[in-house]
């Protein structure tokens, strides 16, 4: 892992982190335009957890993702157009226009879809596992399930049954914990008895790592070595990326419940400077330039494109008409 990402991988970490960030600003604006329907969730300030967590993983690997999934959709290889076709409702949408921004699902991809529980992305990654785990058995492969989830997640139930079950029948799954300091409005503090949620992977038996969620290549390495592991038959591991929520929880959210310190301290942490400030000994500030500007003009071209895409067409369902001819 010494010489991993390499130069050529933090540099497209970059690119889709920066894609991400303006996917969201543009969201933002189609949202005041009324072009959206419903709040969106954006993860201004966490892209190096969504883009670093599923680098490694490839097409076979499956996904569970939250209502803040669009670095999740980015960094599991969901394309901009169908992303943004989605979200509009349009039918060239990964869905067909039906799913909206929090239940996008690409199987193609992996990514199997979210839903709208709290930690529901949870169990599902679980059994995930447990269908890769006798798949490898039968055919030698090294398929893993991915979880990303909440610190809010983490206080329900279900997260601590998923846990114990994938560490006693050693599941292919990782669960990489999005810490963003909130859950809704309610700071961390006041949902856990604890500040650091990796300690409890000690009691599921599972090993656990800590790792700044702001730097991509620490969120990468930490990652991949669970997903190697996952890989070689060892069992699930839980890896906790300690980030900030630089936005309200939603559109719909008015704030104020955030200090001016702490976002200030967190603004001086913004993950695609420190990524782009790692890469300045390697590549030049022009080329980081060059990449940055394709991936913004990548983002324009889906939503232009998106916004001139048809509504999805919708035809009644004639067995479940009152007066179906053929009901009995």
């Amino acid at each position: 892992m010494r010489n991993s990402p390499t130069i050529d991988e933090q540099i497209e970490m970059l690119r889709r982190m920066i894609a991400v960030r303006h996917l969201e600003e543009r969201l933002g604006e189609l949202h005041k335009a009324g072009k959206t329907r419903g709040p969106i969730h954006r993860c201004d300030g966490q892209e190096a957890v969504g883009i670093g967590a599923t680098a490694m993983l490839d097409a076979s690997d499956l996904l569970t993702s939250t209502h803040r999934g669009h670095a999740h959709y980015v960094g599991k290889g969901v394309g901009l157009h169908p992303i943004v076709a989605e979200i509009l409702g349009r039918s060239t949408g990964t869905c067909a226009g039906r799913a909206g921004h929090m239940l996008i699902a690409d199987v193609a991809n992996g990514l199997l879809g979210g839903n709208a529980i709290v930690g529901g992305g949870i169990p599902a990654a679980t059994g995930f596992a447990v269908s890769l785990q006798m798949r490898n058995r039968a055919d030698g492969g090294a398929r893993v399930a991915m979880c990303l989830f909440g610190d809010g997640a983490a206080q329900t139930g279900i997260c601590h049954e998923s846990m114990n079950i994938a560490a006693l029948w050693k599941l292919p799954v990782v669960f990489v914990l999005e810490h963003n300091q909130y859950g809704l409005t309610a700071h961390h503090s006041t949902q856990s008895s604890v500040p650091d949620l990796v300690v409890r992977a000690a009691g599921y038996g599972m090993p656990g790592d800590s790792v700044d969620g702001n730097d991509i290549t620490a969120v990468y390495r930490a990652v991949a070595a669970a997903v190697d592991r996952a890989r070689r038959g060892e069992g699930p591991s839980l890896v906790e990326a300690k980030t900030y929520r630089m936005v309200g929880f939603s559109t719909s959210d008015v704030g104020g419940y955030q200090s001016a310190e702490d976002r200030a301290a967190w603004r001086e942490r913004d993950p695609i400077v420190l990524a782009r400030r790692s890469l300045a000994a390697s590549v030049s500030p022009a080329h980081l330039d060059a990449v940055g500007a394709e991936a913004r003009a990548a983002v324009d071209a889906a939503v232009d494109q998106a916004l001139a895409d048809p509504l999805p067409g919708f035809v009644d369902h004639a067995p479940s008409a009152p007066y179906y001819a053929g009901a009995v």
